[in-house]
């Protein structure tokens, strides 16, 4: 016992070997994958559509076709596949919605782990951690990270493709499976448009290859591959369902049916400066000093696909974060030399912006969970009730240790991290995951209070009789109605549906007369209410 005190307490004093690599590495990755999965309700917005639409999945049984609370959604369905799945296998330990949720830290899991593989193959051993630290030290991927989103899907594509064409030279037989499977991964998670560039980037890998012959031989059986992985689902949802197959590939095809804007790019683009930082500049970085080799793999591979995805969704999206998400595996992946070869005075200043800020807001985060468990600051605290009209704060042990563990831990961090070349970067995104935990540790009941339509979903059902019937909707959107169903069961129909005009109840959502206006003078309001903090968005419940 004593011969491990002191082994730990040697480790403790020596601190944290710098470039991460083994455990120590894993152990980063996997904090950053787990931080802010749970503790939480299903959000508004993306959260709580493919928390709902998993659930629906899973409750009715009906694997081929994704439903949102009763109706078609057409959208592939790997995610909700796998989001089912994880909650099938750990909803016995979990509440449901963050055992489903778990999917989203298995993709992000294999992204990270693919963009090492890839920073290895292109960047060499000692370089690789880098890559996925950068992915994982992304401003925009953060939250994203930790929502029900299958764009994560496309990730783990993007870091899959760019791991196996790295080693298409070296291991083509690998790439060949790295690449059928990331396609066909991209084809049945996030659908046809994110695939494009994936597809695109092939004649590049090809050109790149010091075998082009044999390229071509590895990427035409990847895409075979991909093919045999991919073809089933949407072939046999074309035999048993005709009318749903088609609805899906219309809503696939759309996007790629709109004309090209070259202020997308412009849009995209200036998206990217806070969105993508620091790979952002980094990776500008990296093309500035390698501007004599750009054209060689290390650069060109990533720059190459980084293009294409932007083409792509100045092409087929609007500009929004969602799709933005695919352009930072390959921005990560060109800024590992740039972070890795700062000048000592950039490398330094780097490294104490992120020490100096992220230590500021660990403070401001300790100072809003006193106010809000404590009672301390006084006027912050009454000053988050008016924010959160209702809210009451709660002191919890388990946060309350959780958040010094994680603190400490900064701190720790701070002291015995070596000097490197990974010491500003390794800086960096610890301490942004540790905001992130410390954020949806201590703080959190106050973010869900005001994010969750559990509230509002379990009053109209307590209001609603037993035995009440169809309930129809007006105005629900796939958010509202996705919460409904998920922690009440009900799946109101449309108003104007045949099905809806025979309800005897009605649930209105708007924030106008019009919106809120009886259907008739035969029916009466019964209840009223909105979400906590939202003094724009009001439900209305109606008996006929």
């Amino acid at each position: 016992m004593t011969g491990l005190l002191s082994t730990i307490n040697d480790r403790l004093r020596r601190g944290i070997h710098l470039p991460p690599a083994g455990w120590a590495l894993a152990g980063m990755l996997a904090f950053y994958v787990l931080a802010g999965l749970f503790g939480r309700d299903p959000w508004k917005g993306e959260d709580a559509i493919h928390i709902g639409t998993a659930w629906h999945m899973l409750q009715h049984a009906d694997w081929l076709s994704p439903e949102l609370a009763g109706r078609p959604f057409h959208e592939p369905p790997l995610y909700y596949w796998s989001a089912a799945l994880t909650g099938k296998i750990f909803g016995w330990l979990l509440p449901l919605h963050e055992a489903m949720r778990l999917a989203s830290g298995f993709w992000i899991a294999l992204t990270l782990t693919g963009l090492y593989y890839a920073g290895r193959e292109l960047y060499g051993q000692d370089n690789a951690a880098a890559a996925p630290l950068l992915l994982a030290g992304c401003a925009g991927l953060i939250f994203h990270a930790h929502d029900a989103q299958p764009m994560l899907i496309a990730l783990a594509a993007y870091s899959g493709a760019l791991g196996g064409l790295a080693a298409i030279g070296r291991r083509p037989r690998l790439t060949g499976v790295f690449y059928g499977l990331a396609v066909a991964g991209c084809l049945l998670g996030t659908g046809i448009a994110p695939t494009l560039p994936l597809l695109a980037v092939a004649p590049l890998a090809i050109r790149l290859s010091p075998d082009r012959r044999r390229a071509w031989q590895t990427l035409a059986i990847g895409l075979g591959f991909a093919l045999l992985l991919s073809l089933p689902w949407p072939l046999l949802l074309l035999a048993l369902e005709p009318a749903r197959f088609h609805a899906w590939l219309a809503t696939e095809l759309a996007p790629l049916k709109t004309p090209f804007s070259f202020l997308g790019i412009g849009r995209f683009a200036a998206m990217l400066p806070l969105f993508a930082f620091p790979a952002m500049p980094l990776a500008a970085w990296t093309l500035w000093t390698r501007r004599a080799t750009w054209r060689e793999a290390p650069q060109l591979l990533p720059l190459g696909i980084f293009i294409l995805t932007l083409l792509l969704l100045a092409w087929a999206y609007r500009p929004r974060e969602i799709p933005a998400l695919l352009l930072l595996p390959p921005l990560a992946l060109l800024a590992t030399p740039g972070a890795l070869s700062l000048r000592r005075g950039a490398a330094n200043a780097f490294d104490w912006f992120a020490m100096m800020t992220f230590s500021v807001f660990a403070a401001v985060v300790w100072v809003a969970w006193s106010a809000m468990a404590l009672g301390w600051p006084e006027k912050l605290a009454q000053r988050a009730v008016v924010l959160r009209p209702g809210f009451i704060g709660e002191f919890s042990p388990i946060a309350l240790l959780l958040g010094l563990a994680a603190t400490l831990w900064w701190i720790w961090l701070i002291i015995t991290a070596p000097r490197s070349p990974y010491r500003s970067l390794t800086h960096w995104t610890l301490g942004g995951t540790m905001l992130w935990f410390l954020a949806t540790t201590l703080v959190m009941p106050w973010f869900d209070y005001s994010k969750t339509y559990r509230p509002v979903a379990q009053t109209i059902a307590a209001t609603l009789p037993a035995g009440h019937g169809c309930l129809a909707e007006r105005g629900l959107n796939d958010t509202q109605r996705a919460s409904l169903a998920y922690f009440t069961g009900i799946e109101p129909v449309a108003e104007n549906s045949p099905s809806g005009r025979a309800c005897n109840w009605l649930l209105a959502v708007g924030d106008s007369r019009r919106e809120l206006a009886s259907p008739g003078e035969d029916w009466t309001k019964v209840w009223e209410g909105n979400r906590p903090g939202d003094r724009k968005e009001k439900f209305r419940l109606f008996q006929r």
